[in-house]
């Protein structure tokens, strides 16, 4: 059996655990430089709150309603994110975080449960007990069945938190119930594309031929529909494989027109993605570079370049040379930048590189393993290399901000007695 254990509305109810004045209030939460709403509560969608909508443009509407706005709090949620993951760890042989709210379950050894439906109870209760945030729970002989059955257990009528897919009668209960696109795996082109053959839902999905799907569609939606009806196709090792790309991307909180600041900023993107690629064990071979305006400017300009490695690295030190190689390139004056980021798009594995007979590896292992280890201890930036400085200019926006209350020794919360 798998499960998945998802928060609901993570973000903003996150921003309600140390804040009890506004537990019972409609809270939203923005993404970065406060662009647009990222994270609904379910007070404020019972309002019409809609989400992926520019501040700006329903900020009357927010206010009229008395609806709390929150600037994205990314410390304050992963430490809240740590700490539900360590108590869901505990209900299970294994477990997959699959994203900051979501972590998928295998039970092996799970014979004596006598009822899944308490047993999500027991999890959602402990979740609820130790973190105050509130989850989902769903159970089903697949992965892509435990996802439909999270789904349930958030999403549709007559489920208090947990759903169990078990047997041909509750698969049809939920995935009728559940829109083409609503299956995980299935976007919304993909949907598209099937609701031409007549399919309306998840139930009539799983009950085509897979290699008619196969032959169609390809092999993902062929996997789908054997997912669908109980039989794995999905392991542990693809949910949880290396990611392919790893970016590190950001808007300025004001423009920026310096290329001094522009080289700093893209020369903090590649530390970030230096530290991102070395936790997964991977190297760079291709890195992307671009800076570009706002798309909304009169004359909108991009520049993006790739800086290819002879042997791939994932040296920090390295990284931030290429931004200084290419930089001329990217940067013209006159421009007022809005966006810029770095890019690894070609990754190996560090385990088995490729070396060049011809060229002696830039690799630095144990320097970055200090470099990574004083940044962890201290927190990011703690060290950082010179080009990389901060700039109050392209510092991240954040006017709504709330209180890093677990992980900053100023902004812990006090009681009064």
């Amino acid at each position: 059996m798998f499960g998945l254990v998802d928060a609901v509305s993570f973000y903003a109810r996150a921003e309600k655990v140390f804040d009890p004045t506004i537990r019972h209030k409609p809270v939203v939460v923005l993404t970065n430089n406060d662009g647009c709403i990222c994270a609904v509560c379910p007070i404020a969608r019972q309002l019409g709150v809609p989400k992926f909508v520019p501040y700006f443009k329903i900020k009357a509407f927010l206010e009229k309603h008395n609806v709390v706005v929150r600037s994205s709090n990314y410390e304050l949620y992963a430490d809240l994110s740590e700490r539900m993951m360590n108590v869901i760890a505990r209900y299970s042989d294994n477990h997959y975080v699959y994203s900051i709210d979501e972590s998928f379950l295998h039970f092996k050894n799970f014979s004596c449960v006598d009822s899944w439906f308490d047993y999500g109870h027991v999890i959602r209760k402990a979740v609820w007990r130790e973190t105050r945030l509130p989850v989902g729970v769903g159970f089903g002989a697949t992965l892509t069945l435990a996802k439909a059955a999270n789904h349930a257990s958030k999403k549709l009528s007559g489920f208090d938190g947990v759903a169990v897919i078990d047997d041909k009668a509750s698969r049809k209960e939920i995935l009728s119930r559940m829109s083409l696109t609503e299956v995980w795996g299935i976007g919304s082109k993909l949907g598209k594309r099937l609701s031409i053959l007549g399919l309306k839902n998840g139930w009539d999905l799983a009950n085509q031929s897979p290699k008619a799907m196969r032959g169609q569609f390809g092999v993902v939606v062929e996997r789908t529909v054997n997912e669908l009806n109980g039989m794995p196709c999905l392991n542990w090792d693809e949910i949880g494989q290396d990611k392919q790309e790893i970016f590190s991307t950001r808007s300025f909180g004001q423009r920026v027109t310096d290329g001094h600041a522009l080289k700093a900023a893209l020369s903090s993107h590649a530390s970030i993605v230096g530290a991102k690629v070395r936790r997964q064990g991977s190297l760079i071979k291709r890195l992307v570079i671009f800076a570009s305006s706002s798309p909304h400017d009169d004359s909108y300009y991009k520049k993006s370049v790739i800086y290819e490695f002879p042997i791939a690295t994932d040296n920090t030190l390295k990284l931030v040379g290429a931004i200084s190689y290419v930089f001329d390139s990217i940067y013209r004056p006159g421009v007022s930048f809005y966006r810029c980021g770095v890019g690894g798009v070609e990754l190996e594995n560090s385990q088995f590189q490729q070396e060049d007979m011809f060229s002696l590896s830039v690799n630095n292992p144990p320097l970055m393993k200090c470099y990574d280890q004083i940044n962890h201890r201290y927190g990011r930036g703690a060290v950082e290399v010179a080009v990389a400085e901060k700039n109050e200019k392209w510092a991240m926006r954040r006017n709504f901000l709330s209180p890093r209350s677990t992980s900053n020794w100023s902004e812990i919360p006090k009681i009064n007695c």
